[in-house]
This record gives C-alpha cells, structure tokens and sequence, in this order.
C-alpha cells in the first residue's frame, strides 16, 4: 500500500511537469552530468500496454546499466487511469552536447531531452550534490590517471605503468579492470596502496595499483585505458521528489542509503615498441634489467658410476620479466656422445619488487653416462638484452670434467682412451690376446684342447638325450617327482600385486623394483638386469615407451603417473590363462 502511494504520488508530479495532452512522458534526473557518470531517464506511459518502448535508438551515445519498471491505476470521478512508468539508467559514452531522442512507445513519441556531458565533473546536481559539498571550480569528485615509465620501450620487455583514483566519497562494489589486448599483455604488481593528495583545495583518497605491460609486437601499440566500475552514494535533491519542493531537500534521502553506477576510464595508453636489435644473439630474447644463472652439482665431486645420475641443478633469475618467459636451459646444454640428459619438471615464481618484477626459474637436470670414461661438458653461455645500459650481455657458465667410473655390478664397460672427449655408444672391441714366442699365428697345443673339450661336450649332450628317453618310457606312477614350475604362485602374486599398488601410488621407484621382481619370477634362470632389457625381451611396441619413461622418472626423480602401466592390457593378458594344474601363468609373457 505504502510502494502504491509513493508511486501515485510520483507519477502525479511528472505528471505536472508534462504537457496534459502527451501520452509518453520523458524526465532526467539531472541534464548535466561529468564524466563516467550515469542519468536517471524516466518514460511514463499513460493508459494501459502490455508492450516496451523502442530503445535502440539510445544505443547510439548511451549504454543501458540499470532498468526497473511499474505500473498504477487510479480511480477519479469513477474513472480509471491506468500508467505504466520506466526507469532507465544511462551511461553516456562520449563527452559533449548530447540528446535524448524522442523514443517510440505504442505509436507515441516520448519528448526530446537534452544532456550536457563535460570533460570535468559536473556543476550541478550530478556530483556535487552526491558528494555532499561544493566542489572547487570543476574539479572531479572520483577520475583516474594512468601514467607508463616508458613510451619507447623493447619488444617483450616490461613496461611499468601506474593506475591512481583519485575520490572524495566513498566508493561501494569498486573494480578496477585492465584488460590485456593482442598486442600486450598485462601482469598486475603486488597489492594496492592508499594514501591522501589534495588538488585544487579538495582532498582526496588515492588508490594505486601497480602493473607490468609487456608489448608483443614492435610499432605503434595501443592498449585502452583502466576501467572503474563503482557505486556511488546518491543524496541529490529531485525535481520529482514531492518533499522536496517543500522542503528544499528531501531529508530522508541519506537514510534510504541509495546508490548510482559510475563508469570512468583512463585515457589510453600508446607505445613506440622497438624491434628486437640485429645485434641480439642468441637463440632466446631476454630483455632485461639484470640477469643472473647459478648452478650446481649433486654429487660435487665430479666421479660417478656407469648408469648413475648426477643431477646439475641451474637457478634463472631475471629482473623485468616474469617467469613465463625464461627459456628451458636443457635444449642449450651440450652433451658429448655417451651422456643423456633427464630434465625434470621446472618450478617457476615471480616477485614483486618495486615498480619491477623478479621471474625466477629453478630446473633440476638429471645426468647419465652410458659407459666409464671421462667426459668434458662444454661451458654453458646465455645472451640476454641489458635495457638500462642499450647493450646484449653474455653469461659463461664453465666447462666441466666428468670422470665416470666402471658399474658397481662388475659388468664390462668400455673405455676412453686417453685424449678422447665423448664415448662410443657401441659395445666394446673384444681384447686381443697376445701371441706366444714361436711359429706366428699357429698353437697346435691350444688346438687339441679345444679338440678335446668339445668331444666332452657332445658327450654331455648324448648322455642327457638317453635320460629324457627313459625318462619318458616310465610309467606316470613311477614317477615319483611333480614337475616343478619355473616360479610359485605366491612369488608371482606379491610381485605382480605390489607392482599394481606402486602405479597407483604414482611411485616410480617402487614400480620398477616390483616390476623387475615379478620378471625375476617370471624368469629363475635368466631374469633381466634392467627395464630395457625386460622391454627388448617382451618385444612390445606399447610397453616400450612406457618403460622407457618410468625408467627416466627413476634417474631423473621426476613426476610419474602409473595409470599407462596399469591399464596396459598387455601387461596383464596371460594373468587370465591357468595351466592344466590350476596355477596362474606369470604376468609377464615369455
């Protein structure tokens, strides 16, 4: 009832305001307005509709931020009148002289408006009165600056840029945007800062955001401007309040707490972007206020075995980029023939520091030498752009000497001769036996001893073939002895049932060490020494690589996932078949 006779009681005083024989009626709620702020447009349809006006041609110089509507009937005389009224916020879209065009509702014109949109705040009710005091010529009570360090900067290279607003009241459900564009890309910088300025005998609250703009692409760059979005407390007086005209201002209007959007963006920022210079070497582009490279080796000494890792960790920092755009110093680090290298996953951060940024990069890079031998790793050289100084840069770090000792396993490796810088990765020339005093070339000792070891042989193998014929002759309830398989049940079910658990635990080390049972069970007589000999011996084009990586994640400590190994249905095909006596087959087909 109270809602009915407030808005009676409105649309009776538009009402007054309008000609008596218009069927839609149109009001602002102010005519002049500063930038990034919104009008209130009020149509008014007199007689009962079911339809909406025509807005598209507000489009133009306006964007429609907050509709509402509702309707009245009122009974005079016994006759009804019915009105239907709409509310509209707007944001005009440039400065100047605007107009509100005449807006078709039900084959009826709404009248034309004028609007005055200023290049400072607005002189009369828009945001002087919001504020709540007069302001001092025509300064803003809320506007943005937006200033970039640089106007010439490198391709790619980082550009501080700062963003302040600057407000005299308080701002409600405030959000401050820069959007990155196809040309540059923007990285926010640490967290915000207040403080206070006074302009023009106002003081002001001061919020001001950092942010790094890193051009993509030389030439001429434009990126447009930040953008606030932000409530503003509403205590304007109204035309259209009925308590108003009475009593000058409606004393209610700070207690209702109302609120309009405001929208104020910066001025656009434009970039003279230099090209990368011709004189830039390198493979990567790193434009920069400083660079560093450390690195170090674990173990330190510098002598390891065959097949064991030494793991070169290297520490990238650069001041004025971030993380992202350090490159992976594993596709520059030359290795001689005979050593591999397993990279592991790098971990990247970034710190602010001041108006920069410090991206760091931290790889760990796993080592192994295929044979025994000494290794000379070339020294590592890294070229980056110093934009303070104009001039490239070179980071050297030095060569290093790897001596790599024989496997602990006791298996024959090859070996460098000395003066040779990389080892063959073929296997080792046989020894040469050296030839006794005599007749060159010809041992007649030697030959009848071999003459004689194989008479012994051929004898072995003759006596072995007439057991297995008797053997054979007997009856089965003669033969006392069961058949005893090449691995029991329980040795293959633990191996098998460990293996399983270890790929779902994403544990590589464990995965192996089961994997490598389970075929040593499979296999008494002749187990594999290793993954790539169990992949060669299974001969499978879908369990080779997926050896070979778990294989890598062992040296290298890595991130492994078990899922490919567990649900590799090969893997597991002979698990269903049983022998005629009921035991399971080995996992692991021969």
């Amino acid at each position: 009832m109270k809602n009915t006779i407030l808005t009676l009681m409105t649309l009776t005083t538009l009402g007054l305001s309008l000609p008596a024989s218009a069927e839609i009626g149109a009001s602002l709620d102010r005519n002049q307005v500063g930038p990034g702020e919104t009008v209130q447009l009020t149509l008014q349809h007199n007689g009962q509709t079911d339809s909406q006006p025509d807005l598209s041609p507000l489009k133009q110089d306006f964007e429609i931020v907050g509709r509402s509507s509702g309707s009245s009937i009122q009974i005079v005389n016994g006759k009804m009148n019915a009105q239907t009224q709409l509310n509209l916020v707007l944001l005009p879209k440039h400065q100047g002289k605007l107009h509100i065009p005449a807006l078709q509702w039900d084959g009826d014109s709404s009248p034309f408006l004028p609007l005055e949109v200023s290049s400072s705040a607005a002189s009369g009710r828009s945001g002087n009165a919001a504020a709540g005091n007069a302001p001092t010529g025509n300064a803003a009570h809320v506007f943005l600056t937006a200033a970039a360090e640089q106007k010439q900067p490198y391709v790619q290279a980082a550009v501080p840029m700062t963003v302040r607003i600057y407000t005299d009241q308080p701002l409600y459900q405030a959000s401050l945007d820069l959007q990155s564009g196809n040309d540059v890309l923007v990285q926010q910088l640490g967290q915000d800062k207040q403080t206070s300025e006074t302009r023009n005998g106002r003081s002001y609250q001061v919020i001001e955001r950092r942010y790094l703009l890193f051009p993509q692409r030389s030439g001429s760059v434009r990126l447009d401007g930040a953008v606030l979005n932000a409530q503003v407390q509403d205590n304007s007086g109204n035309d259209n309040d009925p308590f108003g005209n009475i009593f000058g201002r409606n004393p209610f209007a700070g207690m209702m707490n109302t609120t309009r959007p405001i929208r104020i963006q910066s001025e656009p920022v434009v970039l003279n972007v230099r090209p990368r210079p011709a004189g830039a070497g390198g493979h990567d582009w790193l434009p920069a206020q400083h660079v560093t490279l450390e690195e170090s080796w674990q173990p330190d000494n510098g002598s390891i075995r065959a097949g064991d890792p030494v793991t070169l960790h290297l520490h990238l920092a650069a001041d004025g980029l971030i993380a992202a755009q350090l490159p992976d110093l594993s596709r520059i680090l030359k290795l001689p023939n005979g050593l591999r290298a397993y990279p592991d996953q790098p971990k990247l951060n970034n710190d602010a520091h001041g108006i920069s940024i410090i991206g760091t990069r931290d790889q760990d890079i796993a080592i192994i030498a295929n044979t025994a031998g000494r290794y000379e790793i070339p020294a590592l050289h890294l070229f980056w752009w110093d934009t303070g100084k104009n001039v490239q840069q070179e980071i050297e770090l030095p060569a290093r000497t790897l001596d790599v000792l024989p496997s602990a396993g006791g298996i024959a490796v090859g070996t460098t001769p000395p003066g040779q810088d990389s080892i063959s990765a073929g296997p080792p020339a046989a020894p040469s036996v050296a030839q006794p005093m005599g007749i060159a070339g010809t041992d007649y000792r030697w030959a009848w001893i071999s003459l004689v070891f194989a008479l012994l042989w051929l004898g072995t193998l003759g006596a072995w073939w007439l057991s297995s014929r008797r053997k054979a002759r007997q009856p089965a309830h003669l033969n006392t002895q069961a058949t005893t398989p090449s691995a029991s049940a329980s040795d293959l079910g633990e191996a098998r049932k460990a293996f399983r658990q270890a790929c779902r635990d994403n544990d590589a080390q464990a995965a192996r060490r089961h994997l490598l049972a389970w075929a040593h069970a499979s296999w008494p007589q002749d187990p594999p020494r290793g993954l790539k000999a169990l992949a060669d011996r299974l001969d499978d084009a879908a369990l080779k690589p997926l050896l070979k990586q778990l294989d890598r994640a062992c040296y290298a400590n890595g991130i492994w996932q078990g899922d490919a190994l567990l649900n590799l249905k090969t893997l597991h095909s002979k698990e269903e078949q049983t022998v005629a006596a009921g035991m399971e087959l080995a996992g692991l087909y021969p």
